[in-house]
């Protein structure tokens, strides 16, 4: 969807997405530290008017985004505000996260994205956050379907290789066992490649390949990998989310194993 725009100079971009749970529950996953840890990326969040919410990104400071909340009102609404997102010379970035509840003990989950600007330079990189809201909303609500609440240890690798997409994606499903994978299958990974086993709940198209997998091996969780166009290199994130009591071990267990299989395969391998 497109920026929508007002007189003021406001721009904003949104996205929302229908979840299983209470207001309560959302609330958990969207709004706290260790909920937002559980389909996101790790974070920390001050749960309060005036505190930090901290998401991070990749190894080091440099790749955390730092916001302060200025509206707090649970299990309803808050919004953040974050200066440099979108790079120094960027808009000061005001992010609300809503939750209202539906009948038949559902919410609904919108995100909006709003900034002041006179220019449209800033326009597709947050066309850009909007859809990545889409992929992730998928992960939220696997998540609060399946696992709500459970402890979790999560961590990524990332390989890039070179366009078209098609080609690099192969490489990295394709040694998995997971080429070909269908909606509603179960899959495992092959021999030598890190262990995997569970049903596939996406298989995205080829123009967005993309496998999102709900794991009972090597411990209940989901397993997010997609393939990314960026600066003329394809970049191959794969996102582990481990829950309950085993996740700990298991995740001990089997990172390093990734870590391995990635760098052997891609260049730019690393671990998030």
């Amino acid at each position: 969807m497109p920026v929508r725009k007002e007189a003021s100079g406001r721009r904003y971009v949104q996205a929302e997405v229908e979840v299983p749970g209470s207001p309560e529950d959302v609330w958990r996953a969207i709004a706290t530290g260790p909920g937002i840890s559980s389909w996101f990326v790790p974070s920390d969040v001050e749960e309060r008017e005036g505190g930090a919410a901290i998401s991070h990104f990749g190894p080091g400071t440099s790749m955390d985004s730092v916001a302060t909340i200025t509206a707090w009102d649970p299990p309803r609404r808050f919004t953040a505000e974050s200066q440099d997102d979108m790079g120094p010379e960027g808009p000061k970035v005001a992010t609300e996260w809503i939750v209202e509840a539906r009948s038949g003990g559902t919410c609904v989950v919108r995100v909006v994205h709003s900034w002041f600007a006179s220019t449209d330079d800033w326009d597709k990189q947050f066309e850009g956050h909007e859809q990545g809201w889409v992929v992730f909303f998928r992960i939220l609500s696997l998540y609060l379907s399946r696992f709500r609440g459970q402890p979790c240890v999560s961590f990524q690798v990332m390989g890039t290789g070179p366009a078209p997409h098609a080609a690099t994606w192969n490489a990295l499903v394709g040694p998995l066992g997971l080429a070909g994978a269908a909606e509603g299958q179960r899959v495992s990974t092959a021999p030598g490649a890190p262990p995997l086993a569970g049903v596939a709940e996406r298989v995205g198209p080829s123009e967005y390949p993309e496998l999102l997998l709900r794991l009972d091996e090597p411990a209940p969780g989901i397993v997010h990998m997609f393939a990314l166009p960026m600066a003329g290199q394809i970049f191959l994130p794969v996102r582990v989310y481990l829950y309950g009591d085993e996740a700990k071990a298991a995740a001990a267990r089997v990172e390093p194993l990734w870590q391995a299989w990635m760098a052997e395969r891609f260049s730019g391998q690393q671990a998030g």
